[in-house]
């Protein structure tokens, strides 16, 4: 099994489990799309961690099955393998990534699907493809860019240079660092928080923020009223608004 979902108090927690590097093969693709699906498809998984174990994040793609491939076979691989890390980023709960150890090419390209991404002080990361006479082709070139800014993201990918956990969280590419051990407890607890939360309007917060950034403003504006006004059919904001005015802010239970 290269892929192991374990569900509890309402947090499904996809661990990447292919050792040593956890690399990204065929294989491993298909697990995450299935994990994405499953955990999207639940309604006891209210929020996702994705974590690759207390060691390594994910190093990367498998280059030995990739040096293999003819252009022909690229181009069918590289359509799945961005699915997969699509599907994953597309889950529309919560999803944070707890990396530790190695982050790089399609390991650092998953940490991106994520919505927030703590990081333990030993992680390391990266986009090295351009030493293999390559780009990142599971999403790097936009997801990154998207997050840290064109310049940094060229700087990294340019030189496929690793960054340290400290420096990643200095521009943007990570969200917290913490001790080695609490990557994934810290982890654990943020997506905990949110199970507890409105599972209606955490998804539309994700697909307003998500899916404005595809677009121009003003279609941003426009969805974003448009999930507005949907929530007030909603027994999320039912509670929400009732709780407010009885009990006054953050007393809310969500079901």
């Amino acid at each position: 099994m290269t892929v192991i979902l374990e569900v509890d108090a309402g947090v499904g927690t996809i661990r990447l489990d292919r050792p040593k590097m956890n690399a990204i093969d065929s294989g491993l693709q298909e697990k995450l799309r299935q994990a994405a699906a499953e955990v999207s498809a639940r309604a006891d998984v209210r929020a996702v961690v994705v974590w690759g174990g207390p060691k390594v994040f994910a190093a990367g793609a498998d280059i030995k099955e990739m040096q293999r491939m003819s252009y022909e076979d690229m181009a069918a691989y590289s359509h799945h393998l961005q699915g997969a890390l699509t599907d994953v980023a597309r889950i529309p709960k919560p999803v944070v990534a707890a990396v530790n150890g190695y982050a790089l090419g399609g390991g650092c390209e998953l940490a991106l699907c994520a919505d927030i991404r703590i990081a333990g002080e030993d992680a390391q990361l990266g986009q090295p493809e351009i030493l293999l006479g390559l780009i990142p082709g599971a999403g790097g070139t936009q997801r990154l860019a998207r997050l840290v800014g064109p310049a940094r993201a060229k700087d990294l990918i340019f030189t496929g240079r690793t960054v340290g956990a400290r420096e990643a969280l200095d521009i943007g590419l990570v969200d917290r660092v913490v001790p080695a051990e609490d990557a994934y407890p810290q982890a654990r607890a943020w997506a905990e928080r949110l199970a507890r939360g409105p599972a209606q309007a955490l998804r539309a917060a994700k697909e307003a923020i998500d899916t404005g950034l595809e677009t121009d403003l003003a279609s941003g504006l426009a969805l974003e009223r448009s999930l507005f006004a949907g929530l007030f059919a909603t027994a999320d904001r039912t509670e929400g608004m009732r709780s407010f005015v009885a009990e006054g802010p953050g007393k809310a239970v969500f079901g």
